[in-house]
């Protein structure tokens, strides 16, 4: 039978994308991790990983004993957690980067009421939009959307934000409503020019498949709130994360179009950088900031 440590070490090697990362990070020599990995699949009859100068890549079976390895890796460091933990200081400093819309919406308070609830910590919380570099200036804990590439760096699932389509009630009443993608053309659309993705390259679905569609307006702002205000006023559509306008779609102040439609979602995301045992506090605050999202996960 494999021995558990090989499936720990394993997953760690998945999890950082190199044998000599997952040496470093045990205090092991590179060919200990390659001979560890060798005997794992000596055991199982199966190559786990094909190897190149470049990458690994999971074979077939490598991916089926992954999703049960990271079960293992997890329940191993929750056991260690409830050992040691409580010899963790709740004490010190935090400093973490959010983005504005998370923020305003939600993120000021849970974090300032993390705060309240253990008076031993303080914590810097900045709203910005763009993906700090967490290492080279000192963050411990930022909340980002998108796609992480870094292995350098550990992200954790929050959840899910799906984008809108909206509009107010007038400019749909003046202009009219769209029924398919493609009458957005005939429409002024507000840009948002903070995107990954082209500001004026609205994603949508389409059988499955995710496809953009070029669009064109008069009026563009890096600045959410400000997005929200011009669609309001009835100036023309915004395609914007819907847990910005959840509560004026909820009073009527705009309308959802084409929402079966609409093919823009991004992971929310707390990110921080990689170590064998985080602080307990930073693990504390992501799921006290987790929780407060699933207490609006409706708004998303």
């Amino acid at each position: 039978m494999p021995r558990t440590d090989d499936l720990i070490l394993f997953a760690q090697v998945i999890e950082l994308g190199s044998f000599s990362k997952a040496a470093e990070a045990n205090g092991l020599t590179n060919s200990v991790v390659s001979k560890r990995i060798a005997r794992l699949e000596e055991e199982l009859g199966s190559t786990l990983i094909h190897r190149s100068t470049r990458r690994l890549t999971l074979s077939d079976a490598g991916r089926v004993l992954y999703q049960r390895a990271r079960l293992v890796a997890q329940s191993a460091q929750e056991a260690f957690d409830a050992v040691t933990g409580y010899s963790q200081a709740l004490e010190g400093h935090i400093k973490m980067s959010v983005p504005t819309i998370s923020g305003e919406l939600l993120l000021a308070a849970a974090v300032a009421e993390f705060c309240d609830l253990h008076p031993a910590i303080s914590i810097d919380m900045s709203l910005e939009n763009r993906f700090v570099d967490l290492i080279g200036e000192g963050y411990d804990l930022v909340i980002r959307t998108g796609h992480l590439d870094d292995s350098n760096l550990i992200a954790r699932h929050i959840l899910d934000s799906r984008w809108t389509i909206c509009a107010a009630p007038a400019y749909i009443g003046r202009r009219g409503k769209p029924m398919v993608p493609g009458d957005l053309l005939k429409h002024n659309c507000l840009i948002y020019s903070y995107q990954e993705s082209g500001a004026r390259d609205w994603l949508f679905s389409r059988q499955e498949e995710l496809y953009p569609l070029r669009v064109g307006g008069n009026f563009s702002t890096d600045n959410a709130a400000a997005l929200r205000q011009a669609a309001i006023a009835g100036y023309g559509l915004a395609y914007v994360p819907r847990c910005l306008v959840y509560p004026d779609l909820q009073a009527g102040r705009l309308v959802e179009l084409l929402p079966q439609q609409v093919g823009k979602v991004l992971g929310i995301y707390a990110v921080y950088p990689y170590s064998r045992q985080p602080p307990r506090k930073i693990k504390l605050l992501i799921e006290h900031i987790r929780t407060r999202y699933m207490d609006i996960k409706h708004y998303f």
